[in-house]
């Protein structure tokens, strides 16, 4: 099951949040039981519920539909426009913001405010015909549809900063990859370059040379022979360099993830005395460990110690039985820690966390 992210909870918070605008309408309920009290015949009452429910239940469906930037819901909106006419001729006014609420994402920000001022001023006309001005009830519906409408439509706006924040934030992490392997790429071609053709040079010369002085083709061939080795020796070089990977930056950039992803994380970690490779191999545990926790735990709490080459990294997490790690992941891990003569193991603790345990010669 995927772990849900902080966008997820934000469009959680920000749909419940709008449903819980959107629901004001349920006064209209209230509005009912008090016209029972006065004596409105109950065949008014019954119907005004009924049209109030059947509003309730499908006025929720276009922000969702406003938020995945799906068409507009033509049919449901006519729906509850119909509804909230006739709840309006009954003289319930309480469904007729939260219907300019759902209409407001997909029309012009001027249209909506003039529907909204033509509703109030409309329907309190209507109900001053009847029975009568009431100024509380004009300032109710104005404050009421003020609320409504500018709540979904600022938390539609909210909606899309978070989004186009996380997309950003994505596209900087792509952008970052690719800058690294376009540096990876121009430094083997610079360094790559020069020795291929050096190599391709001396190859010509000797293959010239061989029919009239078998002995200098020979010299020249050993030559690129030792040229060859040099650029295997470089190139491996800076290919360990590359994959390489700094162990205090790794404690800081994971401490960071798991935070992000609300999982508290502790950082005890003596790394000053480790050697190069110890660090490496540690780096290495640490991110295969952290990619575990994010992937295949719901963990709160992650703890991890560092001290003289012994790395434990655990969790609060554990829920089921534990599989076997997949080759790629933990157990190809401990391959490479074994033929570095360490060792590493992942289990269940009897405290019912999850303990991932690396050695490592310091």
């Amino acid at each position: 099951m995927r772990r849900a992210t902080k966008l997820d909870k934000l469009r959680w918070l920000i749909v419940y949040s709008t449903d819980v605008i959107q629901l004001a309408s349920l006064i209209g309920y209230y509005d009912l039981y008090v016209r029972w009290q006065l004596g409105v015949p109950m065949p008014v009452l019954v119907t005004g519920a009924v049209l109030l429910l059947t509003f309730n239940v499908l006025a929720t469906r276009p922000f969702r539909v406003a938020m995945r930037g799906g068409s507009r819901p033509t049919a449901i909106l006519a729906v509850t426009g119909v509804l909230s006419l006739l709840l309006a001729v009954i003289g319930l006014m309480w469904a007729m913001p939260t219907w300019l609420a759902t209409l407001a994402p997909f029309v012009r920000r001027r249209t909506a405010v003039v529907l909204s001022v033509a509703s109030v001023v409309a329907f309190n006309l209507y109900v001053g015909l009847l029975s009568g001005f009431v100024p509380a009830l004009v300032l109710a519906q104005a404050l009421l549809t003020a609320i409504s409408v500018g709540g979904v439509l600022i938390n539609l706006w909210l909606w899309r900063v978070a989004k186009e924040a996380h997309e950003g934030q994505e596209a900087r992490s792509r952008l970052a990859v690719s800058e690294e392997r376009l540096r990876f790429a121009r430094d083997l071609n610079s360094l790559l370059g020069q020795s291929l053709t050096d190599i391709a040079a001396r190859t010509e010369n000797a293959s010239r040379t061989l029919p009239t002085d078998a002995r200098a083709a020979a010299e020249e061939m050993f030559a690129v022979r030792d040229q060859a080795r040099r650029s295997l020796r470089e190139v491996r070089s800076v290919v360990q360099s590359y994959r390489a990977v700094d162990l205090d930056e790794m404690l800081s950039s994971v401490r960071a993830v798991l935070e992000a992803a609300d999982v508290r994380c502790t950082v005890h970690a003596e790394t000053g005395t480790l050697s190069p490779e110890a660090r490496t191999l540690l780096a290495a545990v640490v991110r295969e460990g952290a990619t575990n926790v994010l992937k295949h735990s719901k963990a709160e709490r992650c703890t991890i110690t560092i001290e003289d080459g012994v790395l434990e990294m655990s969790n609060d997490g554990l829920s089921g039985p534990v599989s076997e790690p997949a080759p790629n992941g933990l157990a190809g891990l401990a391959q490479r820690v074994r033929a570095a003569g360490g060792t590493l193991e992942a289990s269940p603790t009897h405290e019912g966390r999850y303990l991932l345990r690396a050695a490592v010669p310091a």
